[in-house]
């Protein structure tokens, strides 16, 4: 199996995990005398066996990104650190850029006036650059999915 379809299949699971703990939440408790829609000891068993499955699934998953290497030689595991990283900075810095272009109407002269502390144009560029970067990254990340064999337990 391929990373990337260890990877779509992970994601498979964490969704149906989401999916049977909302439909538990819901048979959790009912009126007095009346029946749940579900069982919910079937619904628990469900979800035993799906947490049962992720888990060496992740593991196999972290194991292959610390031994898969992009063409460039850095490890699969510090790719994707660096692309949270710019994700995270990205995010810091459009949110920074937001807010200095909100605008406050002022109803009188009186009424404080507000003014930017940073650069908008500078930040915008700044982000641009971080999101191609960053698209770029992905883009070596999704390449080497494809071409990584999962490593076996």
């Amino acid at each position: 199996m391929k990373l990337a379809e260890a990877l779509a299949r992970r994601a498979d699971i964490q969704t149906r995990v989401t999916e049977v703990r909302q439909r538990l939440v819901q048979v959790a408790r009912v009126q007095e005398g009346e029946a749940p829609a579900e069982d919910p000891q079937e619904l628990l068993g469900q979800l035993e066996q799906l947490i049962g499955e992720l888990a060496p699934l992740i593991v196999r998953i972290n194991r292959t990104n610390m031994a898969a290497k992009l063409a460039d030689g850095r490890s699969l595991m510090e790719a994707l650190a660096q692309r949270d990283a710019l994700q995270l900075r990205y995010s810091a810095l459009d949110a920074v850029a937001d807010a200095a272009v909100q605008t406050i109407n002022r109803y009188s002269r009186s009424e404080i006036k507000t003014v930017a502390t940073v650069n908008v144009a500078a930040l915008r560029k700044q982000t641009d650059q971080i999101a191609q970067q960053r698209r770029d990254l992905d883009t070596q990340v999704q390449a080497t999915n494809w071409t990584v064999d999962l490593i076996e337990e």
